[in-house]
């Protein structure tokens, strides 16, 4: 049987190559799924290595990246069938192939038939050693799993940087202030989501105070808005984020930071139950008293409690 790192490299350049087309749908995952039955161990964080590459497209240069892990990780001749039979079912997998996916398919297919497996195999990889394994080009390519943390702790934040280093948001903010502004956004992003339907006047507010709060432009505020209530919030883990945002805050930041979640949940006219108990939930993990709670749902009009 392949090993565990064998399997896990295999799994990103399978989901990789399904980026070809431009998306990743329910087939090429469940043809993922039957590649990673064969592991009986894999944790909550080795899900999200995969799950990190699901979560957004693979360009060239990363796709690349995670060849030359694969190719450095095939010790035997049987790995290689299991590597190319296995990218051959995820292409496969959807009924069609079309031209992006044969042609990503044929690269790999190139790239891992040059690979030498077997003794000979072993020992020229021996003799290059683990720094010349990879070139120096391919080293410095894209890795989005240097910020896997961030995608488990606090995706919001991980979306931004992404976003930044892709030249698409600026933000003249230390580090330490922008995680907290994405905190900020999400948990009031939470709040609007209770109902599942965030409207414009929630999404401008937020804008508006992201705006005021943190000195930034309409535009960046526009940005880390959408990212907050887009489909990532589906798959932000808030008890997370809410011990996060306890964690960087003063108490009074809190108190007032309660306070504006009511007032976010007050944008459609009234605040509903499920939205009070969404917000006692959060109060509760940022460990304000009852009365703190109390006092902060006093802070919007009676008519809309």
């Amino acid at each position: 049987m392949a090993d565990s790192t064998l399997l896990m490299t295999l799994a990103k350049v399978i989901i990789a190559a399904a980026w070809a087309d431009g998306s990743v749908d329910y087939e090429e995952i469940n043809s993922l799924k039957d590649l990673l039955f064969r592991l009986t161990d894999m944790t909550a964080r080795d899900w999200a290595s995969l799950d990190i590459y699901i979560d957004s497209p693979v360009g060239e240069s990363e796709r690349q990246r995670l060849i030359e892990d694969l190719k450095a990780n095939l010790k035997t001749e049987q790995d290689k069938q299991l590597a190319l039979a296995s990218l051959r079912a995820l292409i496969s997998a959807d009924g069609t192939v079309d031209e992006e996916e044969e042609l990503v398919y044929e690269q790999i297919k190139a790239e891992l038939d040059h690979v030498g497996t077997g003794l000979f195999g072993s020992m020229g990889k021996l003799i290059r050693g683990p720094v010349q394994r990879r070139s120096e080009t391919v080293a410095e390519q894209p890795d989005r799993e240097r910020y896997l943390d961030d995608f488990i702790e606090n995706r919001i934040y991980y979306h931004v940087r992404r976003q930044m280093e892709n030249g698409e948001l600026e933000l003249n903010l230390p580090e330490a202030d922008i995680r907290k502004l994405c905190l900020t956004g999400g948990l009031l992003a939470r709040v609007a989501h209770v109902d599942h339907d965030v409207t414009q006047a929630e999404k401008d507010w937020m804008t508006k105070t992201l705006q005021e709060k943190w000195q930034i432009n309409q535009q960046a505020a526009d940005l880390i808005v959408d990212i907050a209530t887009t489909d990532i919030a589906d798959a932000v883990d808030y008890y997370r984020l809410s011990r996060r945002f306890f964690e960087c805050t003063t108490e009074m930041e809190r108190i007032k930071f309660t306070e504006a979640l009511f007032t976010i949940a007050a944008q459609d006219g009234q605040v509903s139950y499920e939205e009070t108990e969404e917000i006692r939930t959060i109060a509760y993990v940022l460990k304000l008293t009852h009365k703190q709670f109390i006092d902060a749902k006093l802070s919007i009009p009676r008519e809309q409690r």
